[in-house]
Parts: C-alpha cells; structure tokens; sequence
C-alpha cells in the first residue's frame, strides 16, 4: 500500500476553466494558448504541448472574464515557476502546476503584454 501524501497547497482551489496564455521566461518555447484546470490565488494549473521542467520561470496572462470581475474582463500578467509536471496526459498534453510569484493588471498598450 502506497502512503498518502500530505496536502501541500495552501490556498483554496476553484475548478476554472480560465483562457491563458503561457510562455517560458527563459528558453526558446513558443507562447502557447491554454485553459486553466484550477486556479488558486497563488497558482494555477493547465495543460499544454511544450515541455516545461520543474523549476522554470514562467508568464501566464490570465483572463478573468465578466462573471467573476463583476464589471468587465481583465487579463491578469502573472509571473511564477513551474512546481509540478504531469506528462502526457488529456488527449497527450502535459500537465502544469505553476506557484505565482507576482502579479499585475495587463493592458494591450503595455510593452511587456505578450
């Protein structure tokens, strides 16, 4: 029998299905557009086609649509790292667990929106 592990997050997670965008703060892996799985307020979990290690810097812009905001959309520029890869699964994708670092409000007059 295999011991349980113990729960390491500390925020609340909230099943989301979220439009992101991710990219590698360091390395020649394209943009790539995605869905959250789950979110948190301090991280988020998604698949994608790339390959991120562990430990890798990452920039999600997350979309908060209407029906949370209460107003209008908003993207949300999150900088964070990778803490968990899950491979190959949902259709071949590989799974993502990313901490956030920091955040900010992201514009599309802003010179560092991807």
């Amino acid at each position: 029998m295999v011991p349980a592990q113990a729960e390491r997050r500390g925020e609340q997670r909230f099943p989301l299905r979220l439009p992101v965008l991710v990219r590698a703060m360091h390395g020649r892996i394209p943009k790539e557009s995605s869905l959250t799985r789950d979110v948190s307020a301090r991280g988020a979990f998604f698949y994608i086609d790339s390959k991120l290690a562990e430990g890798t810097p990452v920039e999600l812009i997350l979309t908060l649509p209407a029906e949370i905001t209460l107003t209008e959309s908003i993207r949300v520029r999150c900088k964070g790292k990778v803490v968990r890869v899950v491979g190959a699964i949902n259709g071949g994708k590989t799974g993502v667990a990313a901490v956030i670092e920091q955040y900010d409000f992201a514009t599309e007059t802003d010179p560092h929106f991807f």
